[in-house]
This record gives structure tokens, sequence and C-alpha cells, in this order.
């Protein structure tokens, strides 16, 4: 499967929107920290061991929930808010791949965003 790598710091909402992802049916691949795993056909995203298939729900606690690894198909900066309605597509370089980057949009359809993103990369 493709995977959007959340980036941001502590209480940014990488965690509430990978949840907002796997009730769409999405997979975690991992929460808190991610192993990178550069391979001829992409940028693959694993769960260290220690933090596989659990998600921290803060305020909650840690949640079981399924996870695998994936191929990286864009970076989702939320550290950074989006401000422009049609903004220029940007890219970021993680190893030495370039992917497609968004900033945060403050918006409740956010997450329907971008499993639209995905399932449009996943059909190409």
């Amino acid at each position: 499967g493709w995977a959007v790598l959340l980036v941001g710091p502590s209480g940014s909402g990488k965690s509430t929107l990978a949840l907002e992802l796997i009730a769409m049916g999405g997979k975690l691949v991992a929460d808190d920290r991610v192993m990178l795993d550069p391979r001829p056909d992409g940028l693959w995203l694993q769960a260290p061991d220690t933090l596989r298939n659990q998600i921290e729900a803060r305020g909650v606690g840690i949640l079981p929930t399924p996870a695998s690894p994936a191929r990286a198909a864009l970076v989702v900066d939320l550290a950074n808010v989006e401000t422009e309605r049609l903004a220029d597509p940007q890219t970021t370089r993680i190893a030495e791949f370039e992917l497609p980057l968004l900033r945060k949009v403050e918006s409740p359809a956010f997450a329907a965003m971008l499993r639209l993103i995905l399932v449009g990369d996943h059909e190409r």
C-alpha cells in the first residue's frame, strides 16, 4: 500500500490524523517513530518492533491497531498551515527520494482529502 508520512512536533495532530485515516479504511504504518527503508521501487516505511501494532490516542491511551509497511506516497507537514486556496505543488527530499509535500489544511475534510489523494495514486 501507499503511505502518508506525517511530520510535525508533539501535539501537532499526527496521531489524530492517522486515526482519522484509519477510520476511513487506512492502515497504520507506525506511530511516534518510523523506520525508513530505501528500495529501488521507492521509500518504504515501517514501525520499529517495539511500537508495531499500536497508536497513542491522546487522553485515551495506547490503542491496538494492525500495522503494515507501506511505500511513501507523500509527506504532510503538520507544523505549517497551508494558507493558499490552490497551493503550488511542493516537494521534499527524504533519503534520495523526492516526495510531494503538503502543509496542514485546517479543514474537517483534510483526512478525506488525503484519502482521495492516496486512492488516486494507488490506482495509477
